[in-house]
């Protein structure tokens, strides 16, 4: 499969180049092809299917978010996971990461749900499956993406150094077999959603982030999104 038909960042594309001649990725492609000749409504839009691997290239990734799939409701997928455009109402879990960030770090939470300042500074926000059907919660799973973004995880956890790998809820902890904890920092806690009933508050994971990164003479992250 050639480069031109991959529309992704040039150091992505070289990283993951391999995966793309794969039979699992070609039949993933015919796959979202069909669906599209179908008429089905697929989230998010074809040019940001890959926004995370464009907004965060890899030289930059310094903390890995992993999500499960994208929102399924209009105008909100948007490539990143758990971030909606702007004017979008943020969801419940998103207000959620919110209030985490306001009690650990005294950051207020942002009149919007658009992470991409977070992504600009090293914050890779990945879904493990990378588009959805209109209103069908996990209609693309097991289509291929998953191994195609398992391979995005075991080539930051290989290739790079002192990362931090936030996983929230239990599939993103299924992910931690990728990576190598005796050069990355795994922090793991239960899932923002509130169907976890308030579990994921606590976990002081934005505060404990940068300490990591400020210790491995690396720039912290600015969570805060109001200005």
């Amino acid at each position: 499969m050639g480069r031109k038909t991959i529309k992704i960042d040039t150091e992505w594309y070289k990283v993951l180049e391999e995966e793309f001649s794969k039979h699992y990725f070609t039949e993933l492609k015919s796959f979202l092809i069909s669906e599209k000749k179908k008429n089905k409504q697929i989230y998010p839009p074809g040019n940001l299917i890959f926004n995370a691997f464009d907004s965060t290239p890899f030289s930059k990734v310094k903390v890995v978010i992993i999500g499960q799939d994208p929102y399924h409701g209009p105008d909100q997928a948007m490539g990143l996971s758990f971030s909606v455009p702007m004017g979008v109402k943020p969801p419940p879990s998103l207000k959620n990461i919110f209030k985490e960030i306001y009690e650990d770090t005294g950051i207020k939470p942002p009149n919007h749900g658009d992470l991409s300042k977070w992504a600009s500074q090293g914050v890779f926000l990945l879904n493990a499956v990378l588009t959805v059907e209109y209103k069908k919660a996990g209609s693309h799973r097991n289509k291929g993406w998953e191994q195609f973004t398992d391979a995005a995880i075991s080539k930051l956890s290989e290739y790079k150094e002192n990362l931090v790998f936030l996983l929230w809820g239990n599939f993103a902890r299924g992910k931690k077999e990728l990576i190598d904890d005796s050069k990355h920092l795994i922090l793991e806690s239960p899932h923002p959603s509130p169907l976890a009933r308030g579990g994921f508050f606590g976990n002081h994971h934005f505060s404990k982030t940068n300490e990591y990164l400020i210790k491995h003479k690396k720039s912290p992250i600015n969570w805060d999104l109001n200005n």
